[in-house]
């Protein structure tokens, strides 16, 4: 395979799906800041106006088209205008999505198939018209297809969504597959975003009559938008956004049999926003949404740095981190020995194997011999002190089986005499209750009752107070 050569930031074009909300708005705002041309595709003309005049007004190079990523002829015809203002384009960005809350039972065919037009068709036709544009492009570029971790860890409630981002990552390695084989000069990554605060509940159509949210831990969009970015000048196969996720899609790999009955369980409870009411946002399957430029909506706690992805983006740095850490270990465990690294050499001199370093090593030298006939009488006296103890043990063993035995026997024979006398008198005492509670039923009836046999057990308790109380010797017993 011919490798890319892919170029600073600062020296790209950069073409971005669905710039104008989430992940892509993000995208779009922080390549332009880095100084790249940015060419914004949306569907929304108002939000894609509004976004270049914002980035123009900050000095930098936008320009846009609107487009239906679903539509082919669309993507083409944008391409084609950024060749006309930028002389083409060196990285493109395959982000945009949308997504269906609810079961997959409850949703029409019509609505799943215009999830997959947008999510799955819109990364294919993405996907072929910048593999058309970047193979012929001297020293070719990226193409970074934005998927999801639920590709791997699929969710009840966004079963469709699933459902396409795992076509998209099947495809997305396919194709990388084949650029391989043609020897294409084109870098071919796959991001994966765990949650991410971005509009993407606000968007979707909602079948559940219920607020939905992402599950904590979720992470803030410039997290994933710096990670595309860095695809955009490091080729990498695929990444995942938020260790979160990363986790849960392990689990669900090595377990799914156990991983299922949990997800289809608490995952649809985790997804439910219980703190806020209900509303039926104009969702963005079939139509734009036009609610302004909104990159995150401001969860309650969003994290602001993703460890795994920075790890994925800097390996070398990474391990080079882990190797001192390492060394630092070493050392210091070596320097924390009494004799330092030389203890091994003075074990060895010690025990008459090589020369000894001076005459004080000569007189610190053990003979072997001696050695090994002082460890046998060592050996032999401890066998014979395990054995008498052994004796004394089962001894003091017999004694104890036997005084436990007898105490036992005693216990248990006065146990059942104090039970037989005792329970003479409980039963009396039930009794006389049982026959005032009859003779009153008419007068007090059952809350009398409970009146008369509540002052019984009161006057057992004040007889518990006696010295010679029977009922006493019952509790020491």
């Amino acid at each position: 395979m011919t490798r890319p050569t892919l170029k600073p930031l600062d020296q790209q074009a950069i073409v971005v799906t669905g710039a104008t909300s989430g992940i892509g708005l993000a995208v779009a705002r922080r390549a332009a800041r880095r100084g790249a041309c940015v060419f914004l595709i949306a569907r929304g003309e108002p939000d894609l106006k509004k976004l270049c005049e914002e980035l123009q007004a900050e000095g930098s190079r936008v320009a846009w088209a609107v487009a239906d990523v679903a539509d082919y002829d669309a993507l083409a015809e944008a391409a084609e205008k950024c060749r006309r203002l930028f002389g083409g384009f060196d990285t493109w960005v395959n982000n945009a999505g949308v997504t269906i809350f609810g079961e997959i039972r409850e949703t029409t065919i019509e609505d799943q198939r215009r999830l997959f037009d947008t999510n799955y068709w819109g990364v294919v036709n993405g996907s072929t018209v910048a593999v058309e544009h970047l193979r012929e492009r001297p020293g070719g570029g990226a193409i970074i297809n934005v998927g999801s971790i639920l590709s791997d860890a699929p969710v009840p409630l966004q079963g469709v969504y699933s459902a396409s981002k795992h076509a998209v990552k099947g495809f997305t390695n396919a194709l990388r597959m084949e650029l391989i084989r043609d020897g294409a000069p084109v870098a071919l990554s796959l991001v994966k975003p765990a949650a991410i605060d971005t509009p993407y509940n606000r968007h979707a159509r909602n079948l559940t009559g219920q607020a939905m949210q992402n599950p904590q831990p979720v992470y803030a969009t410039h997290v994933v938008a710096d990670t595309i970015l860095y695809c955009a000048s490091h080729p990498i196969r695929e990444i995942t956004v938020g260790g979160g996720g990363r986790l849960i899609a392990s689990f669900y790999a090595a377990l799914p049999g156990v991983a299922e009955p949990l997800f289809a369980r608490f995952a649809p409870s985790l997804m439910r926003d219980r703190g806020s009411a209900y509303q039926p946002y104009e969702d963005g399957l079939y139509d734009p949404t036009d609610d302004g430029l909104d990159e995150e909506v401001h969860y309650p706690m969003v994290r602001q740095f993703s460890a795994l992805a920075e790890i994925r983006k800097h390996p070398g740095i990474s391990g080079g981190v882990l190797a001192v850490l390492a060394g630092v270990g070493l050392a210091a465990l070596l320097l924390n020995q009494r004799t330092g690294p030389t203890r091994f050499d003075q074990i060895r001199g010690r025990f008459g194997h090589g020369h000894a370093l001076d005459d004080r090593d000569d007189r610190r030298r053990f003979d072997v011999d001696a050695l090994r006939g002082r460890l046998d009488d060592f050996t032999e006296t401890l066998r014979h002190g395990l054995s008498d103890a052994t004796g004394r043990a089962s001894e003091l063993t017999d004694d104890a089986r036997h005084n436990a035995g007898r105490w036992w026997k005693d216990t248990r024979k006065s146990s059942r005499k104090a039970m037989k006398k005792h329970g003479k008198t409980a039963r009396r005492y039930a009794h006389d209750a049982g026959g005032y509670a009859r003779e009153h039923a008419k007068e007090g009836g059952a809350l009398l009752a409970l009146a008369t046999i509540a002052a019984a057990v009161g006057a057992a308790a004040l007889d518990a107070r006696r010295p010679d109380s029977r009922i006493r010797s019952l509790g020491k017993f």
